[in-house]
């Protein structure tokens, strides 16, 4: 049986593999890797400590400095993301924490995505 999300590590693995699906998917991957020019040497850590954040409440996130509802808004303006994009992250996102994880917080960490996708959307609507 699968076990739930327990640490850092599990997180870091779940992004490997969220972003290896992501960034080959044909509906989204082109804003990853045509858009963003996405760095996962870099951008790995830094969205892990988001993660990290948001499912332990470590504040590892804090140390960055940023603000993920305005990095997203400057690839916005580069290329629209729309609701149909975040869907698609959703899907994808859901699928990798069902293929590694389960229990209440891998559960948790569903529900927090579709928050952040919603509030991705609402923000990104009016900007």
């Amino acid at each position: 049986m699968t076990r739930d999300l327990e640490n850092r590590d599990d997180i870091d693995a779940l992004m490997v593999d969220f972003y290896e699906k992501a960034m080959s998917d044909g509906v989204i991957g082109y804003l990853f890797t045509d858009i963003a020019h996405l760095d996962l040497a870099h951008h790995l850590p830094v969205i892990g400590d988001f993660w990290e954040t948001v499912l332990f409440s470590t504040g590892a996130y804090r140390k960055h400095g940023r603000n993920p509802l305005i990095v997203h808004a400057a690839l916005h303006e580069r290329s629209p993301l729309l609701p149909e994009h975040f869907q698609r992250w959703l899907e994808l996102f859901g699928e990798c924490v069902d293929k590694l994880f389960a229990g209440p917080r891998a559960e948790f960490a569903k529900l927090r995505a579709r928050g952040v996708s919603l509030r991705m959307i609402e923000y990104l609507g009016n900007c």
